[in-house]
C-alpha cells in the first residue's frame, strides 16, 4: 500500500504493507510551504505561522533569500526555489505553496519542474475573483509594494485584465517599515491600526471595488479588521492554502439522509 495519498478514517489500521519513497523521514504534512529567510514575529494568520491552519503544514526556509530579491524576480533564485520544493516533496508534500505574494515571479517554472501541484502566490486567485465580480467592478490589491506587481507577475498568474486591479501599498506605513527591517520585532497592534486606516481610505476612494485581495502574507492576521472597515469579501493566501488542502486530502462525508 503506497502512502502518498492515503487517509486513515477511524481507528482501523490499513491492511497490507505500507511503503514510502526512500529518504522520507516524516509524515502527515501534505502542504509544503516555501518561506523566505525573514526575522520578525510571524503572527497567527501569517502563512509562516503553522498555528494558522487546522491541519499540519511543512516549511522550507530558503536561507539567505531576502524579500527584495524575490520581489524583483531575481532569476538566480529559481534553482533555490525549485530545490526547496523538491525537498518538501521528498518529505511527503502533496502540493507546494509560497509564503510571499512575490513568489508569483517563479510560478510557471516551479509548476513545470515540480511533480505536485504548485500554488506559489496569492495572485493566482485574482483571475478567479475577477470572473466572480460584475464587469464594472474592480479588485483591490493590498500589496506590500506596488512595484512588486509587474506585467511579468500578471503573466505568471494568468491575469489578463490588469486594468481591473486597483492597488494600495503598505510599504510606507511606519510600522510596516519596522517589520521590513527584519530586526526581530514589530508592534502588531500598531500595524493593524495603520493598515485598517489605509484600507478604509482606499475603499472610500474606490466605490467600484467588488473585493479585496491581500497580496502580502504579513497581512492576513488583520483580515478580519480589514473586512470590518471595508465591508467587502477579503481573500488572502490562507483561503488558497485551505482550498488546496481540501483537494489533496479528501475525507469521507458523514451526515444524515
Amino acid at each position: 500500500m503506497a502512502s502518498s495519498y492515503s487517509h486513515l478514517n477511524g481507528t482501523d489500521q490499513p491492511k497490507g504493507s505500507i511503503t514510502v519513497p526512500p529518504g522520507r523521514a516524516i509524515g502527515g504534512q501534505p502542504i509544503g510551504i516555501l518561506v523566505m529567510d525573514a526575522w520578525y514575529p510571524m503572527m497567527p494568520g501569517n502563512v509562516a505561522n503553522a498555528s494558522t491552519y487546522d491541519f499540519p503544514v511543512m516549511y522550507k526556509v530558503l536561507k539567505g533569500i531576502p524579500a527584495g530579491r524575490v520581489m524583483s524576480g531575481d532569476p538566480e533564485l529559481t534553482e533555490i526555489i525549485v530545490a526547496g520544493g523538491k525537498e518538501l516533496i521528498e518529505q511527503g508534500a502533496r502540493a507546494i505553496v509560497g509564503a510571499c505574494g512575490s513568489f508569483a515571479n517563479y510560478q510557471q517554472v516551479a509548476a513545470a519542474e515540480l511533480d505536485v501541484p504548485v500554488f506559489l502566490s496569492v495572485m493566482l486567485q485574482a483571475p478567479w475573483i475577477l470572473q466572480a465580480l460584475r464587469p464594472d467592478q474592480k479588485l483591490g490589491i493590498i500589496a506590500a509594494s506596488a512595484a512588486a506587481l509587474t506585467p511579468h507577475t500578471y503573466k505568471q498568474c494568468g491575469i489578463t485584465e490588469p486594468d481591473r486591479l486597483v492597488i494600495a501599498e503598505v510599504i510606507n506605513l511606519p510600522e510596516f517599515q519596522v517589520l521590513a527591517q527584519a530586526k526581530g520585532e514589530f508592534d502588531s497592534a500598531k500595524l493593524e491600526s495603520e493598515t485598517v486606516g489605509l484600507v478604509g481610505d482606499f475603499a472610500a476612494r474606490h466605490d467600484d471595488l467588488g473585493a479585496l485581495l491581500l497580496q502580502c502574507s504579513d497581512l492576513p492576521p488583520y483580515a478580519w479588521a480589514i473586512q470590518k472597515v471595508a465591508g467587502l469579501p477579503v481573500f488572502d493566501m490562507n483561503n488558497l492554502i485551505n482550498w488546496v488542502y481540501q483537494a489533496v486530502v479528501r475525507k469521507p462525508y458523514h451526515g444524515v439522509l
